[in-house]
């Protein structure tokens, strides 16, 4: 830096010395309001020019005139970015020093232990603090940093002067933890964007103990997210097995994990416990209740874990918690907790199909990814189909009955996802759209609609060992646009209408006896109802309670809870809009309510259901808004690769 002659200024307290004063206020307010205290990045070499300029004017309102170099850093590879020149910050600083009495003399010359204090101040925080305060360095010539490496403060000393640092791997860490100290904000950044590009599966759990000890925010959290996404891998680094058993606590407890099922997460927490079982052995039953054994089958449980805690009260305890979930489902609600509920990977994907949009009908299906938040489009029904039902039998998905905007069909189709290819199945015996679609004991069941002419209350069954369909006893009364649902082996139709009037009727069907039975009916009358079973209970959501000659009538926000074992209903937490014919089912521990029509538009509003909380909340929209679509969830297994 090198400082040149100015102005003199004015006596302290003359008349001169208040004009000075004021001017240079004025003009250090105008060029402050002009800049907005923004920092400047060079771009190129005539930017560099211009800037050089104008930090010259901005300090000669201080007295100083210097020589800067363009500031920047260099990336191990040759990769080079630019950082930062505050200058405002500069430029704070020399007023700083004017109030501790610092003088800047007549004939321009400035003390070079002052300069020097000057522009590491200038640059850190840390030195600003150290030569600005009322600390013991301030006054001292030479200043001692004890546990600073003498390289790496000899490079921090060179960017305050110079702008330029070189970031290396084997200098990376030691230089963030320097610049840490030393706040030095621009070099904390750079090394914590060089650290996340050296992320890898056998580094990542030390980069996020290293970041947390710097209290690094976003280096952590780059770190925690890649050991999320990449855990498969991670558990068969050393980093992993070596692990405190509070660092595993804090990993296995993480919901965001990439694993297809939990079963990945009891075998890397028994990995960690056989690395060194004579040491670990006594910590397995603190590990084990941060794994989720309810959502474990019973099976895993008696033939795989059972015999690796042997005797332990603790893990014979969550073994029993485990058991007791899978033999009482009626008391899920209550025996709810954080091992019950699943982590988004494990969940699978939501599959939305078809459904009435602003085309006229929609022809995607949409797939959603829980742990980003998102919606794709995952594959393409074979031609349009309105007001048709849905199911799952392993990996095919079977689309049944609709309309194809001219007539009824009776058709089924089925789209096998790992291939993503559509064949066509033996047709019902009776076309129908408004049709209800469920699973029951294995065998595929189509529910009332309209055929075109008349409301329909048969019932038709379908077997897929001999691929054909036979009818079983009919509804007590027609209905289309119901909602069907299977609970407790039981098949059940909620609402619908029947050609006069919307229903809040509802029937239940044993296979056992092949008869319908007539339970409590719902609060109101609902068509176009959502309907999905969880926890033992049966919910209704949505709906319209409307003439068929005026539709627009009336919409529901209001959901109903059905418990089989009181045959009552109960009002629960109201959706967030008012719509019908909207779709639902269950994801996981949760209730999803998707798309539907609220009397002038085909919604994309996606909402899930917290039954423990009585609250629903948002998750993203869908991709196109759509109404009469249909819902299912689809299991890890049977996701396309690479959806």
């Amino acid at each position: 830096m090198r400082v040149r002659k100015r102005r003199e200024w004015g006596a302290i307290g003359s008349e001169d010395g208040k004009e000075m004063d004021e001017r240079i206020r004025k003009r250090r307010e105008r060029i402050e309001n002009e800049r907005n205290d923004q920092i400047l990045i060079a771009q190129d070499h005539n930017d560099v020019e211009y800037m050089t300029r104008k930090i010259i004017e901005e300090y000669r309102i201080w007295g100083l005139e210097v020589n800067i170099d363009k500031t920047r850093y260099m990336c191990i590879g040759g990769t080079q970015q630019d950082l930062t020149l505050n200058t405002g910050q500069i430029i704070r600083r020399c007023e700083e020093y004017k109030y501790l009495g610092i003088n800047i003399t007549r004939d321009g010359t400035i003390d070079k232990t002052i300069k020097e204090r000057l522009v590491l101040s200038a640059a850190s925080e840390y030195f600003a603090a150290m030569f600005t305060g009322n600390l013991r360095e301030s006054g001292e010539s030479e200043i001692t940093l004890g546990d600073v490496n003498g390289d790496v403060l000899q490079a921090v000393v060179n960017y305050c002067y110079t702008g330029a640092i070189d970031i290396r791997e084997d200098n990376v860490e030691t230089l963030l933890a320097t610049a840490c100290l030393m706040q030095l904000h621009e070099v904390v950044e750079a090394c914590s964007r060089f650290l996340a590009h050296q992320l890898h599966p056998s580094n990542c759990l030390g980069i996020a103990v290293f970041a947390e000890h710097q209290a690094c925010t976003s280096l952590l959290q780059e770190a925690n997210a890649y050991t999320s996404q990449n855990f498969m891998q991670v558990i068969k680094n050393q980093e992993f097995l070596q692990l405190s058993v509070e660092q595993m606590i804090n990993l296995l407890s993480n919901d965001d994990l990439n694993v297809s099922s939990e079963e990945h997460i009891f075998h890397a927490a028994m990995s960690w416990i056989q690395h060194d079982m004579a040491n670990r052995k006594a910590m397995i039953g603190r590990l084990l209740a941060y794994v989720k054994l309810p959502l474990l089958s019973p099976e895993f449980l008696t033939d795989q874990v059972e015999p690796m805690v042997n005797a332990d009260p603790d893990c014979q305890k969550l073994i029993m918690e485990a058991l007791k979930w899978h033999l009482l489902p009626d008391r899920h609600l209550q025996m709810a907790s954080s091992r019950t509920r699943p982590r988004k990977a494990t969940l699978g994907r939501l599959l939305v199909v078809g459904g009435m949009d602003k085309n006229k009908g929609a022809t995607t299906i949409e797939s959603y990814d829980p742990r980003c938040d998102a919606w794709t489009v995952a594959h393409h029904m074979s031609g349009r189909r309105l007001q048709f039902g849905i199911a799952l039998l392993g990996d095919k998905l079977l689309v049944v009955g609709g309309r194809d905007g001219l007539k009824t069909l009776n058709t089924m189709e089925c789209l096998d996802m790992g291939t993503g290819s559509w064949t066509q199945l033996s047709p019902m015996n009776t076309h129908r759209h408004g049709l209800g679609v469920a699973v029951l004991g294995g065998t595929l069941y189509a529910v009332g609609g309209h055929d075109g002419w008349s409301y329909l209350n048969n019932v038709e069954r379908w077997d897929p060992v001999v691929r054909s369909w036979s009818y079983v006893t009919p509804m007590q009364s027609q209905r289309c646009s119901a909602g069907v649902a299977v609970l407790k082996g039981k098949l059940y139709a909620v609402g619908g209408r029947d050609g006069a009037s919307c229903l809040r009727t509802v029937e239940c069907y044993d296979p056992h006896t092949n008869k319908w039975t007539m339970c409590a009916p719902l609060a109101r009358r609902r068509g176009g109802v959502g309907v999905a079973v969880a926890n033992g209970f049966l919910y209704a959501l949505g709906g319209q309670d409307a003439p068929a000659n005026n539709p627009a009538a009336s919409r529901f926000d209001c959901v109903e809870r059905y418990d089989p074992s009181t045959d009552t209903w109960t009002v629960i937490a109201s959706l967030s809009s008012k719509r019908d014919a909207v779709a639902a089912c269950l994801f996981g521990d949760r209730l999803v309510a998707v798309g539907g029509y609220d009397g002038s538009h085909y919604l994309r509003t996606v909402e899930q259901y917290d039954p423990n909380s009585n609250e629903w909340t948002a998750l993203a929209p869908l991709i196109t808004g759509r109404a009469g679509a249909c819902v299912i969830t689809v299991a890890n297994a049977h996701v396309q690769s690479g959806d």
